[in-house]
């Protein structure tokens, strides 16, 4: 049985699947309706992600895949209908992201910059980082 996955810079090497994480679980969304993958790609595109490409693969081969790789995969049946919040994750992005305008560096060390990796990034006043540590106190 096929699944639509999706696919970020497909057919390359740098080729990337989108995951959510989901109580310190990463997942897969493995949708059986194209539609309903086509329609949640364009909703992160809405979010300024990259445009993924929809791909079908065989479900069997997803699966393992993700069990290989320590992540979840989850089947969105077509017509899937939210029971939860976290089930609503599985027809909409959250509205909070992960930022991906270097996620093919964060594969590989050497392509990102030493401050990247290191370096908080921070205002230099002192009083707005401040301000800004205790909003992140209250998250």
């Amino acid at each position: 049985m096929a699944v639509h996955v999706l696919l970020f810079d497909a057919g390359s090497e740098n080729e990337g699947i989108h995951s959510l994480e989901l109580q310190g679980t990463t997942v897969v969304l493995l949708f059986e309706d194209r539609d309903d993958a086509e329609r949640y790609a364009g909703l992160l595109e809405a979010q300024d992600f990259p445009l993924p490409t929809v791909e079908a693969l065989d479900r069997a081969e997803m699966e393992a895949f993700c069990a290989g790789a320590g992540y979840e995969a989850r089947f969105v049946p077509a017509g899937f209908l939210p029971q939860s919040p976290e089930e609503r994750l599985l027809i909409a992005p959250p509205e909070k992201n992960m930022d991906v305008s270097n996620w093919k560096e964060q594969d590989d060390p050497q392509l990102a910059s030493p401050a990247e990796i290191h370096e908080p990034i921070t205002s230099g006043n002192a009083e707005l980082e401040d301000f800004r540590r205790r909003l992140e106190g209250l998250l």
